[in-house]
């Protein structure tokens, strides 16, 4: 017996009242920071760390601001 799921709880509006290509340098430099920012805070928020590439070194950084090298 097949169940039909609403479209609703499939898809999320996003967030973004503006076109990154309509941006100005200003705006888009602005729109990259708050987006990395929210996404390092969402990882935070469910207990993973932000992992991310440095010094050809993969880092683990932690929301207690701790960081540890990946092998």
């Amino acid at each position: 017996m097949a169940q039909d799921i609403p479209l609703d709880s499939i898809l999320k509006k996003g967030k973004m009242t503006r076109k990154p290509w309509l941006m100005t340098p200003t705006e888009r430099a602005d729109w990259l920071i708050k987006m990395q920012n929210e996404a390092k805070e969402y990882l935070f928020s469910i207990g993973q760390p932000l992992v991310y590439k440095k010094d050809g070194h993969f880092l683990a950084e932690y929301a207690d601001g701790s960081t540890k090298v990946l092998k």
